[in-house]
């Protein structure tokens, strides 16, 4: 069989010390399942021109890496790192077969958005890609919001090579999760002052209004229960608490819905944690399903005048919803 052009290079920069093994090992494993799963779909030249881009987009961080402001607008100029990510993902879907269920509901957010008004989707997370996940899903009945929702981001998206090429076309706000903020431990203090400058950078967003912001409240991705299923990541009722906070401190009214995502074929994540950046890239053609339910209504827990309890019971609530409607898009 023919050696690819793009394998051709990514032997030649690995054998010159260019890029490190292992991410030689991650782009060539990736490549070969991308070309696996769209090679019906995608011509050869196409897929090689894609990673030829690639390759060179994280040969780029590798030597000179992006530093991440606490707020980042995606760049479209010289490069739309935003429109490569979506030309990438898209030819891994199922179109015929994926559905967002519920999706009126952005002609109601869209209107609120308008009226300077802010949005925030309380989601869980499955895979690295869900940003263009939902903005291939969005585009059809909601340009804009699929353009312009801001994510926010962990820290493996904005330090991790391969990754960064796709968190660049993303609005993001970063923050470090419950998860890595102590490791290591000497770094603690600055990773808080970090997040306390996010969300402060949040807060300015969300005074100017008309501000949409997608946040998983587990702080990671959906992995495998014991069973083998895929299951909702539990909900951080702090994480919650924050972003409640945030909304009454802005000043301008802010609506919270439940939003529900099965992308986990598209790129599973690894089994387990894995702190170290540079995990293995595995992925598949699939449809992805997606739901968004009704804006949330917390008056059923005004009776409850313990803080605590009143913060564990937000995020079940939350949680219950975004699971029942998981369970519904994964049958």
């Amino acid at each position: 069989m023919t050696e690819s052009v793009f394998s051709k290079k990514l032997f030649k920069l690995c054998q010159e010390g260019t890029i490190p093994s292992k991410y030689c090992h991650i782009l060539e494993g990736f490549y070969l399942d991308y070309k696996e799963a769209t090679t019906s779909r995608v011509d050869e030249k196409t897929i090689d021109q894609f990673f030829i881009t690639l390759l060179s987009l994280v040969e780029k961080q590798i030597h000179s890496p992006f530093h991440f402001k606490n707020f980042h607008k995606k760049i479209t100029s010289p490069f739309d790192y935003y429109q490569f990510g979506i030309d990438f993902l898209t030819p891994l879907i199922d179109k015929e077969h994926s559905k967002f269920r519920n999706a009126s509901m952005f002609k109601k957010i869209e209107k609120q958005l308008q009226q300077k008004e802010n949005v925030i989707l309380f989601s869980n997370h499955q895979t690295e890609s869900d940003p263009q996940a939902i903005s291939i899903m969005l585009q059809p009945f909601a340009p804009d919001i699929a353009s312009e929702i801001i994510y926010v981001a962990g820290q493996r998206v904005t330090q991790d090579p391969f990754a960064i090429p796709f968190s660049l076309g993303c609005n993001l706000l970063s923050i470090y999760s419950k998860r890595y903020i102590d490791n290591p431990p000497s770094e603690k203090r600055e990773k808080q002052l970090h997040n306390q400058k996010t969300m402060q950078e949040m807060l300015s967003l969300l005074q100017k209004g008309g501000q949409i912001i997608y946040v998983a409240p587990s702080g990671g991705r959906d992995r495998p229960n014991e069973n083998k299923e895929i299951v909702v990541a539990d909900f951080d009722p702090q994480s919650i608490e924050m972003f409640l906070l945030m909304g009454k401190k802005s000043k301008k009214p802010t609506h919270f819905y439940p939003l529900s995502l099965y992308t986990y074929p598209l790129l599973p994540p690894p089994d387990k944690v894995n702190e170290a950046m540079g995990e293995i890239r595995k992925t598949h053609f699939c449809s992805i399903q997606m739901a968004i339910d009704n804006e949330l209504d917390f008056n059923s827990l005004n009776s409850i005048s313990d803080k605590k309890e009143l913060r564990v019971e937000r995020a079940k609530y939350i949680q219950n919803i975004v699971t029942q409607n998981y369970n519904k898009i994964i049958q």
